[in-house]
């Protein structure tokens, strides 16, 4: 495997940790304490983002192996900010929920991007071949 810097590492345990620690402070407690009567979805966003923690977690002792939770964690964000943020600013419509997830989510737009290790991205992403399609299928038949 190719080896990133002490450096690159750190930087990616670090993102995983932001992410671990600043969101499960937030999100933990709603999963734990939550009314019996919790909207269908919210409870479904609370779930979703309490396993996004806890796989960041895993993140800080497996920082490559985990990329990918990274790559999700930007494009959610780069989704929600394009789509609903954005406009939500433009019309001057955010309310203070919204603007703090606005914020959020700009942070981890602008953040994520910076840790990633884009040449190894590119390389091991977009210039490896793919896992096969097929299975294997053995050129001589056993008699």
């Amino acid at each position: 495997m190719e080896e990133l810097s002490t450096v690159r590492l750190y930087a990616l345990r670090g993102m995983y940790l932001l992410i671990a620690v600043g969101m499960g402070i937030q999100i933990w407690p709603l999963i734990v304490n939550h009314p019996a009567g919790v909207e269908h979805m919210r409870g479904v966003v609370r779930s979703f983002l309490g396993a996004l923690t806890l796989l960041c977690v895993l993140g800080i002792r497996y920082p490559v192996k985990m990329l990918p939770l990274l790559f999700f964690e930007f494009a959610w964000k780069g989704i929600w900010v394009v789509s609903f943020g954005l406009p939500l600013w433009l019309t001057h419509q955010l309310t203070a929920d919204t603007a703090d997830t606005l914020t959020a989510c700009l942070m981890g737009a602008v953040l994520v991007p910076i840790v990633l290790p884009w040449g190894y991205v590119f390389r091991k992403y977009v210039r490896e071949p793919g896992n096969r399609w097929q299975q294997v299928r053995p050129l001589l038949r056993p008699s």
